[in-house]
């Protein structure tokens, strides 16, 4: 008999798919949920997005396989979005390449960088593919926790020697999902240096730089710092309602770029040129980006005086549009993630363990759930008015 091989045996579900059943079975008893689960707006893309991509198919009619690396059109309108929004200068034939999406980058980018046996720094809770992008590289992942002490930032300097030896890529992710920690200049400017002395490539994977709450905590790219020795990944997922669509880029320094075409175009095709041309229509575009900060903005702050009016710890998020609300020491977010799913209640959230990993016996998670804000105002409302009831400390 035919089976998969030892890494494929070990691996567990992708944490979502656990989201999924939970909805699935609220479903099939005749309930519909209000689910908090999984970050994949609810909002329709734009329709000036879509519109660009229906002109784009009659102009690619007879268009064939679109290019590796991307539309030199698209690429400079990534370049021009990146200097409007950060302050630099990206060469978009040298310093940047397309990606289906950030998950297919951040999963195959070790492949590029890492024999096996090295090691992979990643932030501890974090998005899986980190660890299993690792992991298929054959590379040994070493977790760096990200708690509210540190404000959800790494700690470097207790990095051990023997590990920082054989370390070759330093995963960052800021905002951070799921903590919705934020990075300022200095954390950066203090990664890069760490990259430097340790000859390790720091990636920051940069997919909610646009969600945020207001302009003191406006996000940074890692790109401010130096392009030298590091990388970017972004998308247009979560800024322009774009999750089904599959675009985003990396950026940095060339000769790294360089590695990742490399890499890129021996694994996968291109983006389809409708899709890059609707990409090139969201990034000439902020309105409707500024209008979902606001509305994000009225759905943080519902569900956040929720939780404080319940008897819990005021966690509202300053990046992301995730809320990672800590729980007392008495229930586990698996816990209240069973009870919010009772028929009375109808409500998905993200145990916190499912985006942790458990060390040592110990999951630092455990006393976390998480919130993604992609139900509608109305809903959130809702949902407040039960998470009151439910919730008694």
């Amino acid at each position: 008999m035919i089976e998969g091989n030892s890494l494929i045996k070990k691996l567990t579900s992708f944490a979502f798919d656990d989201i999924d059943d939970m909805f699935r079975d609220l479903q099939k008893k005749g309930i519909t949920p209000i689910d908090f689960g999984i970050g994949d707006p609810k909002d329709p893309t734009p329709e000036f997005i879509r519109n660009a991509a229906k002109l784009s198919i009659d102009k690619n009619a007879s268009r064939g396989y679109p290019l590796y690396v991307g539309t030199s059109e698209y690429r400079n309108s990534v370049s021009n979005w990146i200097e409007k929004r950060f302050g630099i200068e990206v060469d978009p034939d040298k310093e940047i390449c397309t990606a289906i999406g950030a998950k297919e980058i951040v999963f195959n980018l070790p492949n590029a960088f890492v024999e096996p046996g090295d090691y992979i720094l990643i932030p501890n809770p974090g998005y899986p593919p980190y660890l299993k992008g690792a992991l298929f590289s054959r590379a040994i992942p070493y977790f760096v926790d990200l708690i509210k002490e540190n404000n959800f930032l790494p700690d470097l300097d207790a990095i051990p020697k023997e590990i920082l030896n054989k370390a070759k890529i330093l995963w960052l992710n800021y905002p951070n999902n799921p903590t919705s920690g934020v990075a300022s200049l200095t954390f950066l400017k203090k990664a890069v240096e760490f990259g430097k002395k340790h000859n390790i490539l720091i990636i920051n994977d940069e997919c909610y730089s646009e969600m945020y709450y207001d302009e003191q905590h406006k996000p940074h790219s890692i790109l401010e710092i130096t392009k030298e020795g590091v990388l970017s990944i972004n998308s247009l997922s979560k800024r322009s309602c774009m999750t089904g669509w599959r675009i985003g880029w990396i950026a940095g320094e060339a000769k790294l770029i360089e590695t990742v075409k490399k890499l890129k175009t021996n694994i996968d095709s291109g983006i389809p040129y409708f899709i890059q041309d609707a990409a090139i229509a969201a990034l000439s575009d902020e309105k409707h980006v500024e209008e979902q900060r606001k509305r994000l903005k009225i759905k943080r702050d519902i569900l956040v005086e929720a939780f404080v009016k319940a008897g819990l710890e005021n966690c509202s998020p300053k990046g992301t549009f995730y809320i990672w609300q800590k729980l007392p020491d008495t229930i586990t977010g698996t816990e209240l993630c069973k009870k919010l799913l009772a028929p009375e209640y109808g409500i998905v959230v993200s145990p916190g363990s499912f985006l942790t990993e458990t060390l040592n016996s110990k999951n630092i998670g455990e006393h976390y759930v998480r919130l993604a804000l992609v139900p509608s105002i109305e809903e959130c409302k809702v949902a407040a008015e039960k998470i009151l009831k439910a919730i008694h400390f």
